[in-house]
């Protein structure tokens, strides 16, 4: 039995260290994504969280508002799921460099750190969940994809000490009312 279990751990682990995407990857993808100019201005997500089974665990709906100075990129997110419960985060993520980025939201632990290229986007950080009326820290490792059209997708995989506890599935969009799109969903010069 203990052989067993050392097995599954062991394949568990090495399974989790075969990923085999990097940001390099997309370097030269289109539309390219500028982080800062998506998100400025309203933004809406639709998500869901499936365990590690599969199993659909939660519905939700993210309204995003967020402002660009120049410098720091503020994402306040109201989050709205089909239980009902209500949530809110307020990221504060800077542009370190040309493709790299730093965040912080107050149940963040640390600092988040993200790479762009391309049209892609990825993002770690620890993050305490409550669970069962308990905190958890777990990791998230985010991976977002600008579409043609406008439309992000994001997939985070949450894990807690290298095992998948499950996945993050959001849809990212910017309303029909905002102003003129390009098919990058960033804003047209006037």
């Amino acid at each position: 039995m203990i052989a067993r279990t050392t097995y599954l751990l062991m394949v568990l682990l090495l399974l989790g260290a075969c990923q085999s995407m990097e940001i390099e990857d997309f370097k030269e993808t289109e539309p390219k994504f500028v982080l800062e100019q998506y998100f400025e201005g309203k933004t809406k997500a639709w998500g869901i969280f499936e365990d590690r089974f599969g199993n659909l665990r939660r519905e939700f709906v993210v309204d995003i508002d967020g402002t660009w100075d120049g410098t720091t990129l503020t994402l306040d997110e109201r989050f709205q799921y089909a239980d009902g419960e209500k949530d809110r985060r307020v990221w504060t993520i800077e542009k370190v460099d040309g493709d790299r980025y730093v965040g912080r939201a107050d149940d963040v632990v640390g600092t988040a750190e993200g790479r762009i290229a391309g049209k892609a986007f990825t993002w770690t950080y620890e993050l305490d969940l409550p669970i069962q009326g308990r905190e958890v820290r777990v990791r998230f490792d985010d991976w977002m994809f600008l579409q043609p059209g406008g439309v992000v997708v994001n997939r985070a995989r949450v894990t807690k000490f290298g095992i998948e506890l499950g996945t993050v599935t959001l849809f990212f969009q910017k309303p029909a009312s905002d102003s003129a799109k390009s098919d990058n969903g960033t804003r047209e010069a006037a």
